[in-house]
């Protein structure tokens, strides 16, 4: 599948990677240039392979508060947050951002790969409740601007106060023309904008942002770089480090779960949850050589673990990573190993996130 804005990546000479069965860019010029113009200036990201489904009406807070582990009833008008949506087992089904538009209309953005899922299941337990749910994704596209000039640059191309549109916020804004919705929400540890609009205006959003990025150090930023850029701001990534195997407890995201709601899908599991044997840490290692997904964390010889995501650190200059282990090794300042390709790298537990901006 394409985005709207595909021509647009061709003739940027992207490289292109298949992520859930979208073709996206990867990179479009260097990896590393990509993501330090991200947090030195702004990166220009194409995100419209996210799944964005609508619900409207005036049971849409119970119905969110039934399908979902946080309470979006509590969430007012124009702001957003993260939650997640699991199974009656507990297991992570995706980890989503849910905006509050209106008192009777919510966003829900998945992930590209649970898109249709998550869709398929707030239809099904929404089933009870006063309340429409529509998929928007197809119709919808999605572009970020990431970093410190973000601000300067969508700024100068929207009458919207900005100053006062706080982290975890949006807002309906127009952008040299163009209604979209205006979130300040991202995914690279920068303050930053997402920007929604329909699929058909996505590649005029696009040269209007790249236009006024001149100047400012903006650069489009392909998924390498956004990889790394969340890694480095210790934030999840579904297939990594959430699953349907692993609940929210289990990567130190038990804090979105809400217990004191009546009744929620997976409540009962989770209780039982709480106190997992394996926990998510971070890892940091003092060679050039970075853990990659996969790969075994070690305690002497004994294999006490496993490698979710992993890199060399263009910000930090050494080997980051995130990794399940045995909770009695959690501890920052532990001492691990990782095994890399039949090396044994020494790592230190440290404390997420790896980076954090000033």
């Amino acid at each position: 599948m394409h985005t709207a804005l595909y021509g647009v990546h061709k003739g940027l000479h992207a490289l292109f990677t298949d992520f859930a069965g979208w073709e996206m860019p990867v990179r479009y010029s260097s990896e590393l240039a990509e993501h330090r113009a991200v947090r030195d200036a702004a990166g220009l990201f194409d995100l419209s392979h996210m799944g964005e489904i609508e619900l409207t009406g005036r049971q849409a807070a119970d119905a969110l508060d039934f399908a979902l582990v946080g309470t979006l009833s509590a969430v007012q008008p124009g702001r957003a947050r993260y939650t997640m949506m699991c199974a009656e087992d507990g297991g992570v089904l995706d980890d989503l951002v849910v905006y509050r538009l209106a008192e009777e209309k919510y966003l829900v953005v998945a992930n590209a790969g649970n898109a249709a899922l998550v869709a398929s299941e707030l239809r099904a337990r929404a089933a009870k409740f006063d309340v429409t749910v529509e998929d928007r994704s197809a119709d919808t596209a999605l572009i970020a601007v990431q970093g410190p000039n973000s601000a300067a640059i969508v700024g100068s191309v929207t009458d919207a106060d900005l100053s006062g549109l706080k982290y975890y916020a949006s807002m309906s804004a127009q952008v040299r023309g163009h209604d979209v919705l205006l979130a300040r929400t991202g995914y690279t540890g920068e303050d930053g904008f997402e920007l929604y609009v329909p699929a058909a205006e996505a590649v005029d959003l696009w040269h209007v942002l790249t236009n006024a990025g001149e100047g400012h150090g903006l650069l489009p930023a392909g998924l390498a770089c956004r990889d790394t850029l969340r890694l480095e701001a210790g934030m999840p990534l579904y297939g990594n480090e959430l699953s349907t195997e692993r609940a929210p407890f289990d990567a130190g995201l038990g804090r979105v779960v809400k217990f004191e709601k009546p009744d929620f899908v997976g409540k009962a599991a989770l209780e039982g949850r709480r106190e997992p044997s394996e926990v998510l840490v971070g890892l940091k290692g003092s060679g050039r050589r970075a853990p990659r997904h996969g790969y075994r964390v070690l305690d002497g010889e004994r294999e006490v673990g496993v490698v979710t995501s992993g890199a060399l650190s263009p910000t930090l200059g050494h080997p980051i990573a995130m990794a399940y282990v045995a909770k009695e090794l959690s501890e920052p300042g532990t001492g691990l190993s990782v095994d890399i390709r039949g090396r044994v790298e020494p790592v230190e537990v440290v404390p997420m996130p790896f980076y954090r901006r000033a």
